[in-house]
């Protein structure tokens, strides 16, 4: 019951009697643009977001005080508190 190929032909002719193959040519790199450009706009919005999620991240290892912590360390202790700093 789907559209056979001899019915996609006859509408193909018919859309090329009405249009001619110049205005369709034009049509196709317009929507090839258009699609172009979609892609970009999503793979941008794509980048957006993980940039801010990385930046939430960030923030997240810090705490009030500024001490930034080891985001893979099993306890909390700040990166910069005086137990990392070597005794003379």
């Amino acid at each position: 019951m789907g559209i056979s190929i001899w019915q996609l032909l006859i509408i193909l002719a018919i859309v090329l009697v009405i249009f001619g193959a110049k205005r369709l040519k034009n049509v196709g790199s317009d929507l090839g643009g258009a699609i172009k450009g979609f892609k970009k706009a999503v793979s941008d919005e794509d980048e957006k977001k993980a940039q801010q999620a990385e930046e939430l991240k960030l923030e997240e290892s810090e705490d009030k005080k500024g001490n930034v912590y080891d985001s893979q360390a099993t306890e909390k202790k700040p990166a910069n508190s005086d137990e990392t700093k070597p005794k003379v």
